[in-house]
């Protein structure tokens, strides 16, 4: 796959229009392809007319808008990768473990376990193939400073395996702001490519963008930017055959008589871009419930975990 620099022989595209896509997240040849002529012109600041000649021409490049049979689809289906949670109830949940080539969100109040997860993947991950890994690296976001190299070591050690090569081989970055949490996802192509990383976390997707726009009269201009976000999530979890797990915070609805009053934030435009929804809440005696609400081929469910010294497992 072609690098968004290598694009600058395409017509129109010289080394600043370059930049300016790199950096609203098109790196690569595909992304070009697929994007619209308004995108590029608001972005690059190009005319609607030169953007659709960028984008012919790298659609010729990339070779994209051929059909797969549904049999071909499933064929390739086979080659997904999927990491253990450490609960066989939470991994049966969601048909064997947390899926690359897919965006799992886990929304829940202060406390459910969302970050506890996310700290058991980036060890999982780098199990053997045979043990529920895929033997691989992981990358972690921070956006509320909820990383912490103790934990993993306290996991690490409950699944047998020596911290400081558990340790070495996650990458963590603390994003500020929400320009800077894409920011920092866009780069991680560059690292993923350049290594063995078949995860990345982000935790949370939604504190910086919650903070920054407050208001309904925000609120269209919030959504747009985590559109564009969580577009660039989708591309590095399918072309790059990633897991990208990433958390989300919940807000309480007062005006709900019946049933759980909590909602999680990002509204529908997050709703509809994740492949797998959990929703994590406490329960009594240190139990964890996770429950499937959305999913494209499973069925909503509950499974009970626990989150122990060890990590996340069944008892």
């Amino acid at each position: 796959m072609e690098k968004i620099k290598d694009l600058e022989g395409l017509p129109g595209i010289g080394p600043k229009t370059a930049e300016k896509l790199r950096e609203a997240g098109f790196r690569t040849v595909e992304s070009i392809a697929v994007a619209s002529p308004k995108e590029l012109f608001e972005i690059a600041e190009i005319g609607e007319s030169s953007a659709s000649k960028i984008i012919e021409a790298a659609r010729e490049a990339a070779d994209v808008g051929g059909f797969l049979t549904a049999n071909e689809l499933l064929e390739k289906r086979k080659f997904i990768g999927r990491i253990t949670s450490g609960s066989k109830r939470l991994d049966e949940l969601i048909a064997g473990g947390f899926e690359t080539q897919a965006i799992i969100e886990a929304f829940g109040e202060f406390g459910s376990g969302k970050s506890q997860i996310g700290h058991q993947l980036c060890v999982n991950v780098q199990l053997p193939i045979e043990k529920g890994g895929l033997d691989a690296g992981a990358i972690f976001i921070d956006t509320e400073s909820t990383f912490r190299p103790e934990r993993i070591i306290q996991m690490a050690k409950g699944v047998g395996m020596d911290p400081t090569e558990v340790l070495g081989k996650i990458r963590v970055a603390r994003a500020f702001n929400s320009d800077h949490q894409m920011l920092l996802t866009e780069k991680t192509v560059d690292l993923i490519e350049a290594e063995n990383i078949k995860l990345l976390v982000v935790d949370s997707l939604t504190s910086s963008f919650r903070s920054e726009y407050v208001g309904r009269g925000t609120l269209a201009e919030r959504q747009q930017k985590l559109a564009r976000h969580l577009r660039t999530l989708h591309s590095i979890a399918s072309n790059q055959d990633v897991c990208v797990f990433v958390t989300n915070q919940v807000s309480a609805k007062p005006d709900a008589f019946f049933g759980d009053p909590t909602r999680p934030i990002g509204g529908h435009i997050l709703g509809h871009s994740s492949t797998l929804r959990l929703y994590l809440r406490k329960a009594k005696g240190g139990q964890r419930i996770a429950r499937l609400v959305d999913s494209p081929n499973l069925p909503e469910g509950e499974a009970i975990f626990f989150v122990t010294e060890n990590g996340i497992e069944d008892k």
